[in-house]
């Protein structure tokens, strides 16, 4: 089943002599479940790719298709709301409150959604990332792993349609990035949730189930 389609897509920036297609002409389809790693160098489009398709930037020109919606023709306050319900955002730099817990944090959207949140499910998030200890914790009193860890959560609390990861693991050591990515695979694979994950890091990318390479704003290699 789709969960994501992309057609056509462009975002330009500047004008004239100046003008750069940061995004140029991208079609793509991701399946429910599906892991997707989408990798390239600095400046390539990725990101910027990415925060299109979360909702955070408008194309210049192109549809997206969310769970069937196109959300390039949703204005500001419903693409809000689309975004808050259907796609759980994780960052590089976590993003996290510093006045609330992890247990606050991890409520967040559905506290901006006024939605009940399911206290069964946020217990089950807790001791499958490890948070359950933590769950009283401010973000300060974190480390970057266990940070990263509760902004994922936060992401998996409102069963979005899709979770998209920029570079998860880019502020972490070593050890700390091999446990992000298990978690991200067991939230595909236990949750059954679809991942679209920026990285620059190959070896990270290789455990996806799909690979895109993108070069000047365009997809050069699927594998």
């Amino acid at each position: 089943m789709e969960i994501l389609r992309v057609e056509n897509l462009v975002k330009t920036y500047g004008e004239g002599e100046n003008q750069v297609n940061a995004v140029d002409d991208i079609s793509l389809s991701v399946e429910k479940g599906e892991f997707v790693a989408i990798v390239g160098a600095s400046g390539s489009g990725k990101s910027t790719l990415l925060h299109l398709i979360g909702g955070v930037d408008r194309p210049t020109s192109g549809k997206i298709f969310i769970d069937g919606n196109d959300i390039t023709k949703m204005n500001s306050d419903t693409l809000a709301i689309f975004r808050r319900r259907q796609i759980g955002i994780v960052y590089q730099f976590y993003n996290l409150i510093p006045i609330l817990t992890v247990e606050e944090n991890i409520k967040l959207p559905c506290d901006l959604d006024k939605s009940p949140v399911d206290k069964k499910q946020l217990d089950e998030i807790l001791d499958t990332f490890g948070l359950r200890a933590r769950r009283k914790h401010l973000p300060n009193e974190l480390s970057g792993g266990q940070q990263q860890r509760t902004s994922i959560a936060r992401a998996l609390i409102s069963n979005p349609a899709l979770v998209l990861a920029d570079e998860p693991t880019g502020n972490l050591d070593t050890k700390a990035s091999e446990d992000i990515m298990n978690l991200l695979k067991i939230s595909n694979r236990t949750y059954n949730q679809t991942i679209i994950m920026i990285t620059h890091d190959l070896e990270l990318a290789k455990q996806a189930d799909r690979i895109i390479t993108i070069s000047d704003g365009r997809i050069v290699e699927e594998g």
